[in-house]
């Protein structure tokens, strides 16, 4: 069997052994490109950056730092990186400089200032502690060949990073506390199932820490239930409410017009129950037999009348 190139298509192989299988890392200089010009220069510094490609999935930035530790001083390690990320650390490099900066000077302040006696405050209670659920420190799976840069301290690590006789025998992977493979998923499916012991007594302390907030927004909250709102001025917020009048706090208020008028509070009117009609069949005969009683009764008296009318207007000569 041939052995392998040292190099293949401008990149360097670096032989990794695990206890029962070997991997390759291909690695090379970070170039950048000319045509993209979004990423910063000071997030991947030329002359100081190695790219990797084929990097094991479960790789970790402490397990690079300590595999290239021979070449050098690792400054930092970024998986993955594109321009989002870019931007990202580059916004949040000039954060930690303005937080810096402010820093710096808040302190000045408090040195040019007098200094104050501060009152201690021991009457306020202190909120209750949420018991957080057990975390275990689990890996952070990438994809299958992927690729990081590998920022060095100075340009000489990665001279010898990418120099022919460096790896002059494979690299054994190096060794983590952290669990990998199956009993990685292992840990990870028992780190989502916490005993019912801890889920209780988180459960318990968010709990007391939820009333403990409520109550404190209660007492400052503006306005309080039974106490009249008064402003700056003295002057008594007053709205007009219920049948006497009542203030938004409670104390003074304003009576209704019917109240004022009439002297008497407005009591709710009760809806009586209405019974339904011929909802049975016997009520519908009974119903139907009324009526043609109550139709031959008119028929009777309406022929009376139609008599007696009849009677009047007879013609009588003598």
């Amino acid at each position: 069997m041939s052995p392998l190139p040292k190099f293949l298509s401008g990149f360097t192989l670096i032989p990794i052994t695990y206890p029962r299988s070997t991997h390759y890392i291909y690695a090379r200089t970070h170039v950048t490109s000319k045509s993209k010009t979004s990423k910063p220069a000071n997030v991947l510094p030329e002359g100081r950056t190695l790219f990797l490609v084929n990097v094991p999935p479960d790789a970790t930035e402490r397990e690079l730092t300590l595999l290239f530790k021979h070449c050098g001083t690792v400054e930092r390690v970024l998986f993955d990186f594109n321009t989002s990320d870019s931007t990202l650390v580059e916004i949040v490099s000039d954060s930690d400089e303005e937080m810096a900066s402010d820093a710096d000077a808040e302190e000045a302040e408090t040195e040019a200032r007098p200094r104050k006696k501060r009152k201690l405050h021991t009457s306020e209670p202190t909120p209750p502690d949420v018991i957080p659920l057990p975390n275990q420190s689990l890996r952070t799976l990438h994809k299958t060949g992927s690729c990081a840069h590998l920022i060095f301290l100075d340009a000489s690590s990665l001279a010898k990073a990418l120099s022919p006789c460096f790896p002059s025998k494979p690299l054994a992977w190096p060794s983590s506390e952290e669990s990998r493979g199956l009993s990685h998923y292992l840990t990870k499916y028992d780190a989502a199932r916490p005993p019912l012991d801890a889920i209780k007594a988180h459960a318990d302390s968010f709990m007391e820490r939820f009333e403990f907030d409520l109550a404190k927004s209660k007492q400052e909250a503006k306005y309080r239930k039974g106490e009249a709102i008064v402003d700056e001025d003295g002057f008594t917020l007053v709205t007009r409410g219920g049948a006497y009048g009542q203030t938004l706090g409670g104390g003074v208020g304003v009576a209704s017009k019917k109240f004022m008028l009439t002297g008497k509070t407005a009591g709710r009117k009760r809806k009586e129950k209405l019974e339904k009609e011929a909802f049975y069949a016997f009520q519908k005969a009974e119903k139907q037999r009324e009526a043609i009683i109550n139709l031959k009764r008119n028929f009777e008296a309406d022929k009376a009348r139609v008599e007696k009318l009849k009677e009047s207007r007879r013609f009588k000569p003598y």
